[in-house]
Order: C-alpha cells, then structure tokens, then sequence
C-alpha cells in the first residue's frame, strides 16, 4: 500500500456513513457543531448495489457493504478526490496508510472499471487494482466465489418494507412476540434525532423506529429527494479551519417545486439529526421494543455499545450527568443523550411504554439540560419555587416524637439535653400521607393515615436514626390570621441507624447520605409508600426533592403494582376512637367504670405536662387525658416546667405503657398510676427532682406510695433541680400561697356579663384590638346593600352595627332567615366576636367585610369565675349575681387583673356563639386590690363547688381561704342562705344511673 506521508491536495476526516460497498459519507474536523461532509465513491470501483426498502439485491451486495462499514465506520481517513462527475465525487481514501480500495478489492468485495488515466477519470492506483482484481478471482473471494449456489445463497430475501402507506406490516404482531427482548438492528437512516429508520436482524424487516420518551425538533419537509443539500469541503473545511453553516441553500428549481410543502427545520432540528447520525447511522444497535404508535411506527428503546461489554446506559446518564462533553458523549445512549444536552424533549405518551426507571432517567437528562440551559432550553424560565436547599445539615438522634406519618421529632444527639433547639422537626421529603384530621375540628383521620403513623410509631419510638436534611419549603398557614401568614417547614430523609433489614419491609439499604462505608438501615420514607401508606410528591423540574426519589417512585410502583394501602380498591380498616379529651367532665365519669382498679395496656399520645399525658386506649378504643396522682411536676412558666416535660417525652412519649385507674376529678382527668417496663414514670420524676410528692389525702391510695417517697428523699439529699435550695426542716408546704406568683396573670377588661359566673373580656394592650380596631374605623360604610347581591347566612362573620352607640363591628351570624333576604327589616341574631355581646339587628344593619378582617380570630375570651357555682339567670339569685358582677367590672370600664387558675376546654361558649376554652379566673380590682370572687361569696350571691378535697390539693390553701368568705355569708343568711343550707352538689359526684335493659 502507498503511504500518504507528505502528499498534497490530501484531506482528513472521519467515516460518518457507508451507504454501500464503494462509498463513504465524510465529515469533517471542523470545531463547527455541524462540520461539513462529502460522499465519497471510491474511484474506479464498482460494488453490487443493494435494494431499498424492498427488492432484490445484487449478489453479495450486503456482503460487500458490510465489509466496507465494518472496516471504516467512524474510523478517521485521509483522502482526496481523483475525479468527479456532475453528481458525484470519486477519490482516495487511505485508513492509516493502507488504501480502503485495495483492500476492497483484494478481498473480493468490488469489481474495478476499466478507464483511461489519460482522460483522468480513473483512479491513479488502476494497475494496482487491476492486479488485486485478477488475484481474487483466482482465488475466488468474496463475489468471485466459486462455491456452487454462492451468488444465489448471497442475495437477501427481504420481506415487504414497513414504511409506507400501502405497507401490510403487522407492527403489533412484531411487538408482541419480540416486546422487551432486545433485537440486533443496523441503522440505515436517521430521519431526525429521535426517529430512525433499520434493518432487524436477522430477517431484514426494514421499520421506522420512535425513540421512546422522547421527541427530538422536527426536520422539517423538502421538496428535494434528499433531506438536505451537502455543501462542498474544501481542505480547510476538513482540517478543521472553518466554522461555516454545513447546509447549503436549496436551488431556484428545488425550492420552486417544494414551495407548497415545504417547511424549515425546527431550532436544533439539524443539530439534533447530526447528534444521532454520528453516534448510530450505520452502526450496530439493539432496539428493546415498547410499543406501537397509530401509524404503526415502533416504539422502543435504543442502545449502542461501549466498548468490549454491555452497560446500563441509562444507568451511566444518572452517574456521568457531571462528565466533560466529550467524555459524556462517549458513555451515553442517544436518545438519553440528546435528552441531557437539550436536543430533545420529554414526551410523557412515548414514556408511557417504558418502565418507570427508565422515565425517571429520561426526566432527570431533561431536568439537567433545563438547569444548564442548553440548546432547545437556552431560554428556559424555570417555574417559580419556594423551596431552598439545606444539605449537609446531616445528624444522628433518637425519635421521640411522630407527628403524622411523614413528620417525626427527632431529638439532636449532639445539643445538650433540655436545650430548646434539643428536638429538631423533620418532615420526610417529597412523600405525602393521609391526613390525620383534627378532632376539635371534628375533622376524622383520612384512609391509612392511623396505620401511616402507627407505623412509625412501631418502628421509630425510642429508636436510633440518621437524618439528612435536604431543603427548606415555605408554606401558607391555612388558619392564620393572614394570607400573608406562613411558616417554614424542613424536609429529610430518616434512616434507621441498624442496618439490620426488618422482614416484610421491601426497601432498599442504601449508603448513609454522609458517605464513607458505613451502611444505613431502612430508608423510612421508601418503607412508608412500599406499604401503600404514602404517596411520592410530583415536584416540578426545579423544586429539590430527595436524594432517594428514584427509590422512592421504585417502592410506589411496588405498592401500586400489589394494591397495597392507599392503592387497593378495598376500604381502609375503620377505628372508632372516642376522644374524652374533648368530650364533658360527665361523659367521661361514664367512663369511669370500665378503667378503674385494673391495669391496662395503653399508649401516650401526648406529653402535656411533666404529669399528666393524653393516653390512647386500644381496649376500650378512647383517649384519655391522664394525671399521675400524688405527683405534681412545676406549672408552665415555672422553673424546671420545660426539663420534666422532656425527661417525659423522652421516656414514654407515644411508648406501649400500662396504667392503672384511681378516679377521675372534675375536669375529666384520670388519675391513677403509669408504667413503662415496668417502671413507675412517678418514681422516675420524683428520681430526678422534677416533681414533688402530693399527699395532702393521704397515701393508701397510690401504688408504689413508698418508692415514691424514697425517690424524693433521694432527690432531697442530692439537692437535684426542684430541691437545689432545699434545707432539711424549712420544706415549704404543698399547694402555699407562695406558688401562687407563678400563675398566669392578664390585664383584662370585661366586655359582657352573661351570668352563671361568666363573662368576656379583651386583655388590654394586645396588637390585635388595636389593630381591628383601626382598620373598623377606617372603613367608609353608607347605603344598605342590594337586597340579593349580599345574602348572610349562619355561621358567616360580617359587619353589623351595634345598637346602643351605632358603631360598626365584626360580628358572627347566629341565627338568619331561612331563605333569601326579602326585606331590609328582616331580623339576623349575631354575636360581636370581639366583644362577646349578642343582639338582633336587621338586614340593613349589617355590612359584607373584607376577608382579611374575617379571617382573623375574635378578640373576646370567655372566662368562668374559679372555684365557684353562680346561680344562673333563669335561678333564684342569678340576677343579682350578674348585676353585682356587673358593678364590679363593667363600671367605669376599669382594668382588672386575671389570674388564670385552669382551663376548660370541655365546654362551650353559650348561645350560639361558638367553642373554645373557658379561662377559670380569679378577678382581681386594681384599684382596690379586691378579689371579686371573694366580693360574691360574701354578699351570698355565690357557692364554692364542693370537691374531693384530694383532687386539688395544690390549691387547697385557696380554697379554704374563699371557705371562709363562704362561711359567713351562710351564717350572716346572705342572698342564697337566706332560708339556711341549699341543696348540695354531692350528686355531681355520684356514679351515674345505669340503664336498666329489659322491657319497656
């Protein structure tokens, strides 16, 4: 063979194509992103031509050209052209330093042509080829063979062409008995970057080929019978010295012909053509069919090798997203490819034929090029988000806490215990569970959200885990006072610490999100919705989500695929469950029966103080509030209030615990007894000195009465938190007036005197009054509205203008007409929300308000008098009891100060008005220092309720104070005592009256 070395008018370039047996497409080394190219017939020589579509072929055409494409598909040359003719270009072409046509011919592929140099159309290695010629005739190779029925055995029997309109082809039949097998294909055309047209091996089918998932920019329609025009490369071009567009314009005939059809190519359209060209046409592929489309295009996957072995090129997208270019280009499938670097699109119908992972990778190539902006995507705008990333905000603690079934508290290992920052809460990210409800709302859980967090519960309690916060999301508070109102909420993802795998959780292992060899355990959140408990959250392409999305759309189609939870078509398990918590003090002590003086298994809901919890009962399917007896922890606001709440959390915080019952006070406690393996959380208070010892009533009724008693000797001795100042013999008594500074105290004004003890007040100097208040007063309120365009009904909160001094307030329909709103005399009962006063007004007192007002809560808090029974007004006394209540607070608008001694939130506002909780006061006169509920049981216009003196003992230094008032309006025959003893209220805490069953 001849060595180019040194020789002029030589051009360099790389084998972008072999159409046939004696020629080859070129591209150049241009730095332009479409180089130019030239087709290139080898001079002199002539190969069997091959059928298109369908046909015959010659004999050994395939042959011929697959040993062409096999020795120089995307090889680089160095060639020259020898001749050409009006249509086509003859050259050289040299692989390293060996000359492709002599190879050709020496191997039996191509016949030569016989030509004079002289005319210099001819190639200037003729004698040399004719000599090769010669020689394997001889020897009978390749098209020479001399083997009986060679040349008939070398002709292709290829079956009618797929593409076409009078096509027959049974696209479905091919589909059904080749779907996910991967097939042997050779590209022959590449229409645009995301449709190919191929040979199936072995049989030849010649099909139209959609790259599923994706759709690259069109090519637009010619008039032409070639797609594009190739331009002429000069040796400039081909050496890579010119930028120039590749494409040359169409002529004055072709784009007069075409001008009723034809259409420019789409941006990128060209690019994205080229993209596939040089990584697929003429190779060999393997298609992995998927589906059909209605024009019976196939549909299906596309891979190409890499070398020696076999990869998962969707896989290698994923892990190389951060490679150089060049580097990327070389590990990638196409349609992958062109999807990351902005040459294609992602269309959801042609995704729907693959499996989930491989719409995940193709989603994820897009997102990549959407971020980076590239080519189809240069001016993307992403859609607005919220959200902000917070990785590497990584730790590791215990659970004590699950919130919901994607929200648990975790407790940091690494801030100091009791610190406010100790217990950090943390949202699983990007999985949604069922809603749990609110059961003051009387909203009820959702299907599956029990089992969701019970879950959790079951697994997470008390448990070792890794967290790795991943991003910050703000969202909207759906009940604040504005729309503006918001907070923010951080997500993660929770792994178990042990890497032990629980049978029957179906989730993946995966390496801690901090690296290193160490392994995690479960992925909780990927547990969640491997069960059916959680669904994975659709982010839109720039929200963060979590590192283990893939995972988690992985288990979804798990769960969905076995119709588990929230996928099966069955209804969710139902648990009735009767709240007591909210329920009145009497439904409870109906209760009473079924869990007194035996012990039984529970769980703690909540930790409400550091004694006393919401408790949930399986057996008896309720919930409780629970009270340690005889222990008393510090009240909120008091020193170490905060330190026994979370030694209680910690310790049995949603635990399996066993309680035994004592009683149940007037509030609707329980009192009684709480084991947790079989340790009393008593003894573990009073251990710690986090509460005192209460035994005002005596001992015989409390278990383990003498541990208990050890246990704050022990905290005594060693002077432990409560106890720090305690000196032996100067122990201040339970329930002193000493403990009485560290209630919670209002400045309030009484707004409205309901009787029974009860009344409304506005504490004075809260920011809401005044800012109703200033928003009211800038309103410009004139004619009634039209009778039909405002039309309030119950429940509605508007404004209406009160009676007495005319001014215009927000207030709440109680009771409206039923119907329309017919006249403006029509009467409307409504209640000032932020007063606490009711009347009746009409139509044309009331006003539309804006929803900015509406929205925010009323300003008036009802309170009760503690400790006290007041006549109500329908009883003897119970008007004199409202008028002097009256005196006391209503005159002269004076600021009195409100110690709050309880709160009940058994009861309701009255009238209409509404729920919430009842503050049980004692009214204090600033003025004349006088306590007011004093001032009533002197005057005999009140009673002290009468108690179990052991169910209150920490106040009962107060009530024997107000016992005295009590005494001598009974003895001086004052209002009620006026005839001597009324009926007493021992029945209040009588057992309640079973019913008798039988008949009628």
């Amino acid at each position: 063979m001849t060595s180019t070395a040194g020789a002029t008018g030589w051009l360099r370039g790389k084998v972008k194509a072999v159409p046939s047996g004696d020629s080859l497409v070129i591209m150049g080394s241009s730095k332009a992103e479409i180089p130019p190219e030239k087709t290139i017939t080898l001079s002199s020589l002539i190969a069997p031509k091959l059928a298109r579509k369908s046909g015959v072929d010659e004999p050994f055409a395939w042959e011929s050209r697959e040993y062409l494409r096999k020795l120089c598909i995307g090889k680089d040359v160095t060639f020259r052209v020898d001749y050409a003719l009006p249509s086509r270009e003859f050259g050289s072409v040299f692989l390293g330093d060996k000359n492709v046509s002599l190879m050709v011919v020496a191997d039996g592929w191509a016949k030569v042509r016989e030509q004079s140099q002289q005319k210099g159309d001819a190639s200037p290695f003729l004698a040399e080829l004719l000599r090769l010629e010669e020689q394997a005739k001889q020897q009978g190779l390749g098209r020479w063979s001399k083997a009986p029925g060679a040349s008939e055995a070398a002709i292709r029997n290829l079956p009618p062409s797929a593409i076409g309109d009078d096509s027959n082809f049974d696209a479905m039949g091919l589909l059904n008995s080749n779907r996910g097998i991967p097939m042997q294909a050779i590209v022959e055309h590449v229409r645009d970057g995301s449709s190919l047209r191929v040979y199936l091996l072995p049989e030849f089918q010649f099909v139209q080929v959609l790259v599923a998932g994706i759709q690259a920019p069109s090519m637009g329609r010619r008039a032409a019978p070639e797609t594009f025009v190739r331009t002429e490369m000069s040796s400039d071009d081909l050496n890579g010295e010119s930028s120039a567009e590749s494409h040359a314009p169409l002529t004055s005939a072709q784009r007069l012909a075409g001008s009723s059809t034809e259409v420019s190519p789409d941006s990128f359209g060209r690019e994205a053509k080229h993209f596939t060209e040089i990584r697929v046409l003429n190779r060999e592929v393997r298609i992995v069919l998927e589906g059909v489309d209605k024009f019976s295009n196939l549909i299906g996957s596309v891979y190409y090798p890499d070398g020696e072995s076999a990869k998962d090129l969707a896989l290698e997208l994923i892990e190389n997203v951060d490679m150089d270019h060049s580097d990327l280009l070389k590990a990638l499938c196409p349609y992958l490819l062109i999807s990351s670097v902005g040459l294609a699109k992602y269309v959801e119908w042609s995704a729907n034929n693959l499996e989930e992972d491989a719409k995940r990778r193709l989603k994820s190539a897009e997102l990549e090029a959407k971020k980076t902006r590239l080519r189809l995507w240069t001016n993307y705008v992403p859609p607005a988000t919220n959200s902000k990333a917070i990785h590497d905000q990584n730790f590791t603690g215990k659970v004590v806490e699950v919130v919901s079934g994607d929200c648990i508290i975790v407790a940091d290992d690494s801030v100091p215990y009791g610190s406010p920052l100790a217990e950090r809460r943390v949202n699983l990210s990007s999985i949604r569970c069922p809603k749990m409800g609110n059961p003051r709302r009387d909203e009820k859980p959702a299907a599956y959200a029990r089992e969701a967090k019970e879950l959790l519960r079951t697994r997470l309690i008390g448990r070792q885990v890794n967290v790795s916060m991943e991003y910050s999301r703000k969202v909207g508070i759906p009940d604040g006072p504005s729309a503006a109102d918001s907070r923010v909420m951080d997500f993660g993802s929770v792994f178990l610490a042990s890497p032990v795998k629980v049978e029957g959780d179906d989730v993946s292992t995966p390496s801690l999100p901090t690296g290193g060899s160490q392994q995690a355990g479960a992925n909780v959140a990927e547990l969640l919705v491997a069960r059916g408990y959680a669904n994975v959250i659709r982010h839109r392409d720039f929200e963060e989500r979590s590192n283990y999305y893939d995972a988690l759309l992985s288990a979804e189609s798990r769960a969905v695929a076995g119709k588990k939870g929230i996928h099966s078509s069955k209804d969710s398990p139902v648990m009735h469950v009767a709240d007591l918590t909210t329920a009145s003090a009497k439904k409870t002590k109906d209760f009473l029966p079924y869990l007194q003086r035996k012990r039984m298994p529970a769980v703690v809901e909540y930790v409400l103080s550091g004694h006393r919890f919401k408790l949930l009962i399986p057996k008896e399917t309720c919930s409780i509030a629970f009270s340690l007896s005889g222990v008393r922890c510090p009240g909120r606001n008091e020193p170490f209030s905060d330190e026994a709440i979370a030694l209680m959390r910690r310790k049995i915080m949603q635990r399996d615990v066993e309680i035994e019952v004592e009683t149940v006070d007037r509030t609707g406690t329980f009192l009684g007894s709480l084991w947790e393996s079989r340790t009393n959380m008593a003894v573990t208070l009073l251990e710690a000195g986090l509460a005192k010892l209460q035994t005002s009533f005596g001992t015989d009724r409390i278990q383990d009465a003498h541990l208990l008693a050890q246990a704050e000797q022990s905290a005594k001795r060693q002077k432990l938190k409560i106890w720090e100042n305690f000196v032996e013999g100067e122990e201040v008594p339970n329930g002193s007036t000493a403990e009485r500074k560290h209630k919670e105290e209002l400045k309030v004004t009484v707004t409205d005197v309901l009787g029974g003890g009860k009344f409304y007040v506005q504490i004075v100097g809260d920011k809401k009054v005044a800012s109703i208040q200033q928003q009211l007063a800038s309103l410009s309120l004139k004619e009634a509205p039209i009778i039909g365009a405002f039309n309030p009904k119950k429940g509605d909160i508007v404004l209406a203008q009160f009676s007495e001094d005319n001014s215009w307030n927000r207030a709440m329909i109680v009771n409206a007409p039923r119907g329309v709103v017919e006249s403006p005399m029509d009467k409307f009962e409504v209640f000032y929300v932020d007063y606490g006063n009711q009347e009746v007004v009409t139509y044309s007192q009331l006003r539309p308000i804006d929803p900015s007002m509406a929205s925010a809560p009323g300003l008036a808090q009802l309170c009760s008098l503690a400790y006290m029974k007041v006549p109500s007004l329908e009883e003897d006394y119970g008007q004199e009891a409202a008028e002097r209540l009256s005196d006391h607070t209503l005159r002269g608008k004076n600021e009195l100060k409100a110690i709050i001694e309880d709160k009940d939130t058994s009861g309701g506002k009255v009238k209409g008005q509404g729920t919430g909780t009842i503050l049980m006061v004692t009214l204090i006169d600033t003025n004349t220092n006088s306590n007011i509920n004093a001032a009533l049981l002197k005057e005999g216009l009140a009673r002290l309720e009468k108690r179990k003196k052991w169910e209150r003992p920490e106040k009962q230094t107060v009530l024997d104070e107000l016992e005295t008032y009590q005494t001598e309006a009974r003895k001086d025959r004052l209002g009620m005592w006026e005839y001597g003893d009324i009926q007493s209220d021992e029945e209040d805490n009588a057992p309640p009256l079973r019913k008798a069953v039988g008949k009628k």
